[in-house]
């Protein structure tokens, strides 16, 4: 049976990230606070790729103007085109690689306080339960 939108927010709003301290909830910011750095990534993959089709104009254009006596001016263009598209192209994966580190870092630092809360009560039952057990004087 498939579960409707309004069910799935009930039980997410129920759900793990509400349990615990309140320094280890999860926060709508702390999912998706990354719109600019994926803006820069497809930036920068959309000029790589503008990159490459202006190297394929240039070609054609060097090609008949020129014919191959420009073959060698525009191998030296094609490879710097090609190098610097591929910097681009890099960058832009670098700024997702950036996005994922920082989910994992986050979802890291949730689970450390989670852990650390869970502990904590742990350690308060169990001094609760030794001051039951031993004879007050």
């Amino acid at each position: 049976m498939a579960e409707t939108p309004q069910e799935r927010d009930n039980r997410r709003s129920v759900s793990d990230a509400d349990i615990g301290p309140p320094g280890a909830r999860v926060r709508d910011d702390d999912l998706e606070p990354h719109e600019g750095l994926r803006y820069i990534a497809k930036l920068f993959k959309a000029l790589a790729l503008l990159l490459i089709f202006m190297l394929i104009a240039e070609m054609i254009l060097g090609l008949q103007q020129d014919g191959t006596a420009a073959l060698g001016v525009l191998l030296i263009e094609a490879t710097r085109l090609i190098v610097f598209a591929g910097f681009l192209w890099a960058g832009g994966d670098l700024a997702v690689m950036l996005i994922e580190s920082n989910h994992d870092l986050r979802a890291s630092r949730i689970l450390l306080g989670r852990l650390n809360g869970r502990l904590e009560r742990m350690a308060e039952s169990r001094d609760a339960n030794e001051q039951r057990r031993s004879p007050e004087s």
